[in-house]
């Protein structure tokens, strides 16, 4: 299945520039409550995923515990512990369940590199969860103890 019926489009996701400082990326990551947000170049390519993580260490390290210091530190000086890989619109959605396993989403691009939104580990799940077959028995084991309890009342 193509990816494309599962993506988030960059209209709707919350990402960054290389370029902004960290005190943005701190208070866009706050704002919308997110643990790691993409990061794109000024020309839209996507350059890695910001995390929670990094923010800290980077505070840590640079002992930054002053909010306007914080403005003279670009984001592309941050430096990022997980590589999140992106995929090419191409792909299919069997494709991202490994890369699902190791990120909160995974960045989505187009031939050009160009960042074009995100697929979430959610809908991934999902997707893998329906196509197992377990919500069938589930429901099936929910219907079967609704039928027994149904059967005892009337008893």
């Amino acid at each position: 299945m193509n990816i494309l019926f599962f993506i988030t489009p960059k209209s709707e996701t919350a990402y960054l520039y290389d370029d902004c400082s960290l005190r943005q990326a701190i208070e866009k990551i706050e704002y919308h409550k997110y643990t790691a947000v993409p990061v794109l170049n000024k020309k839209g390519c996507y350059v890695g995923t910001l995390t929670e993580g990094d923010l800290l260490r980077i505070i840590k390290e640079r002992y930054l515990l002053n909010y306007h210091e914080a403005e003279d530190i670009p984001l592309w000086q941050v430096p990022k512990r997980w590589n999140y890989e992106s995929v090419n619109i191409n792909s299919n959605i069997e494709d991202l369940i490994e890369m699902s396993m190791r990120q909160n989403f995974v960045p989505v691009v187009d031939d050009e590199g160009i960042f074009i939104g995100i697929i979430r580990r959610r809908d991934i799940i999902q997707y893998c969860y329906q196509k197992s077959g377990i919500k069938e028995e589930e429901e099936a084991r929910r219907s079967a103890r609704k039928q027994n309890a149904e059967q005892m009342i009337l008893q």
